[in-house]
């Protein structure tokens, strides 16, 4: 795998995925500009890749996806909508939420190319379902006792194991209570993908490339109120070593 730019005083780039939206959907916004499109992305990716020692960068809608990830060291696709279920030939069920077509557009494009490449990749939640679409699997429309959107943050609820050998296993040790904000899970593994976590029920909480460092998790790390070792060991893969060399 050839590395990205490595600007930033040797400081590994990950790029981080968000949404697309217009201004007027946010509180005080002027009329004027209620319909001009704004990129965002969630503060607390942006904090975790720094705590980590890696320089975040936005992914913006407009750019060329292939283009960005070669000129990036890493990739985060973060949580966000369910993914429209044409993307992996399956009828719509009544309790998938509103998709967002043009990010579902981005994400898979982004995540097809660094699937290509093999960059170091971690995907969130909706990361994780774009991640093995992209690669051909499937999901599981609705898993409603996942669905613990009531709990705040952190709100860890149960608990997964890690598959002996694993990046999970050997980030996270053999178990990890995690927190659960996802009514959408995992069906059939993309090709490339296998599952190396799971919940108490049998769900896919964790996914990893049998080739390339890309590693995918249903739970929101990047919500837990201390550091976690996930995006250690992204940065630390996006430089070229291990979590432990880091």
């Amino acid at each position: 795998m050839t590395s990205g730019s490595g600007s930033g005083a040797g400081r590994p780039l990950i790029g981080i995925t968000g949404r697309q939206y217009p201004y007027g959907e946010v509180a005080g916004t002027p009329d004027l500009l209620a319909d001009a499109l704004v990129d965002a992305v969630l503060t607390d990716y942006v904090r975790a890749v720094i705590a980590s020692g890696g320089l975040p960068v936005h992914i913006p809608f407009d750019v060329d996806p292939v283009e960005i990830v070669w000129a990036l060291d890493g990739l985060i696709l973060t949580g966000g909508a369910d993914i429209d279920p044409t993307n992996y030939g399956a009828a719509r069920d009544q309790e998938t939420g509103r998709s967002e077509p043009r990010r579902d557009e981005v994400e898979l494009a982004l995540a097809t190319a660094a699937l290509d490449r093999g960059s170091p990749t971690l995907g969130v939640c909706r990361g994780m379902q774009v991640l093995n679409v992209a690669a051909g699997g499937t999901l599981h429309q609705h898993v409603p006792a996942h669905a613990c959107y009531q709990h705040r943050a952190p709100g860890l609820i149960h608990d997964i194991a890690t598959e002996h050998g694993s990046v999970l296993a050997e980030v996270y040790g053999p178990a990890h209570r995690v927190n659960s904000y996802h009514h959408q899970t995992i069906d059939r593994p993309g090709e490339p993908f296998r599952v190396t976590a799971r919940a108490d029920d049998g769900e896919a909480e964790g996914l990893e490339h049998r080739d390339a460092p890309i590693v995918a998790v249903q739970w929101h790390p990047e919500m837990l109120r201390t550091r976690d070792p996930i995006f250690d060991w992204l940065v630390a893969a996006a430089a070229g070593g291990t979590a432990a060399e880091s």
